[in-house]
């Protein structure tokens, strides 16, 4: 799966993606003026900064809740193609990734006061959430949290708006239904994690995966979460190391391995994702002769066995243990793609092991934290290839699970990983496991 990357961090701002580790902006007053709303779904008048900066976010919210649009894919092309100063795309952002974050729980806020819900058309529905979001999850004065909502909102329900954000703000706080709708998660998410981890890790998990994602920037310039620079680390590679990232789209991994002084082969399944780990490398300046990039399945690679010191598996997963960096993947996700990756992944699984050289190291990640995807994982190698031998587990903020170690995303205010490091025999006879 993707690892929590971004590219090389840009001049400015979070056009680049979602709201990577920036302060909380401050409030639009909604005085000040923008003299184009471009992108913010308005006429060409002149209209306050705030004003602008919510039309915006309710258009992005539409096309992610209404269209099945990406929030990282939409958000910034339109804010690349708005004229929002810095403080209004940070708000924007603000307002899209925590609203998207939040989705049930503003609905749970805003239908107890609608006489109809199922009524409400796409774009009310999104001008109500953003509302309520202000008020209940960004401490938003009432005061301006409804007033600019409503100034910023159609005239046709300018009324409904006020009305019901109104008896929002009074009505907080709140005795949450339950957790599931406190936590702004489905039904199944906290049932499966509670399962997976017990209840109060599972909590302690979605509620740090509710705030936004901070932002670590590499020596590099690039910018990656903590948690997968700390796999990278656990590779331990050397200079001159041949090392196979075989999902490594979008690149952050590879790019870092090649930092390290490994030669790095960075494979992909998808032509467009192998061009954009092509573009970081280009970025950061990666010696042609030391990086290359494969269109490859990574389930039939066509490479020779037994030839790479590391090969690094970032596989594809349910990303569980990193909603708070992809805030619409709780809604995409569903119990069956659970179990359908953890098959993905020990078909890549089986055709990696092959690839590593007597002696080399398998290093096998995924950022979600469920038992299918991690712990029911090592316990397939265990008994398909039992002559693989572990390596120790990561300290520090990692806990120990099976042969390898779990990151909880409330342990470091990180992504949630699952990280373990195999070696194969010198001796490929002691391998043991030709099934």
């Amino acid at each position: 799966m993707s690892d929590g990357t971004g590219s090389p961090r840009p001049p400015r701002g979070p056009a680049s993606g979602g709201p990577k580790g920036r302060p909380r902006p401050q409030r639009p007053s909604g005085q000040r003026r923008n003299t184009s709303a471009k992108g913010a779904g308005s006429s060409k008048a002149a209209v306050p900064a705030g004003v602008a900066a919510r039309r915006l976010a309710v258009e992005a919210l539409v096309r992610i809740d209404a269209e099945g649009a990406y929030a990282n894919l939409t958000l910034p092309s339109m804010l690349a193609r708005s004229s929002l100063d810095q403080r209004d795309r940070a708000f924007a952002t603000e307002l899209v990734y925590g609203t998207t974050r939040m989705r049930r729980a503003c609905d749970w806020l805003v239908d107890r006061f609608l006489p109809d819900p199922d009524r409400i058309d796409d774009a009310t529905r999104a001008w109500l959430r953003i509302g309520a979001f202000q008020l209940a999850f960004l401490d938003t004065p009432p005061h301006a949290a409804v007033g600019a909502t409503v100034e910023a909102a159609p005239r046709r329900i300018s009324g409904l708006c006020n009305a019901v954000l109104r008896r929002v703000s009074s009505s907080l706080p709140v005795t949450w239904p339950s957790e599931q709708v406190r936590l702004s998660q489905p039904d199944w998410i906290l049932e499966l994690l509670s399962a997976d981890l017990g209840p109060e890790d599972a909590i302690a998990a979605l509620e740090a995966m509710n705030r936004s994602a901070t932002s670590t920037v590499r020596d590099d310039g690039y910018v990656q979460d903590l948690a997968s620079q700390w796999v990278v680390a656990a590779a331990e590679v050397t200079i001159g190391d041949l090392v196979l990232d075989m999902c490594a789209a979008p690149g952050g991994k590879a790019t870092a391995l090649a930092a390290a002084g490994a030669r790095v082969v960075a494979a992909d399944v998808r032509p467009s994702r192998v061009e954009l780990i092509a573009d970081n490398a280009r970025r950061l300046s990666l010696a042609a002769d030391s990086f290359m990039v494969l269109a490859a399945d990574g389930t039939a690679p066509p490479l020779r066995p037994g030839v790479f010191d590391k090969v690094l598996l970032d596989a594809p997963c349910s990303g569980l243990g990193a909603l708070r960096r992809r805030p619409d993947a709780r809604w995409r996700i569903t119990p069956g793609d659970v179990d359908m990756l953890a098959a993905l992944q020990r078909r890549l699984l089986a055709a990696a092991i092959p690839l590593v050289r007597p002696g080399g190291d398998l290093i096998f990640s995924v950022c979600t934290v469920s038992r299918a995807e991690s712990l029911d994982i090592d316990g397939w190698l265990l008994a398909e290839h039992p002559g693989l031998v572990a390596l120790d587990p990561p300290g520090g903020a990692w806990t120990a699970l099976g042969r390898g170690a779990l990151l909880l995303p409330q342990r470091a205010d990180t992504d949630g990983m699952y990280l373990l490091r195999l070696r194969v025999p010198a001796s490929t006879d002691d391998e043991g496991s030709s099934r």
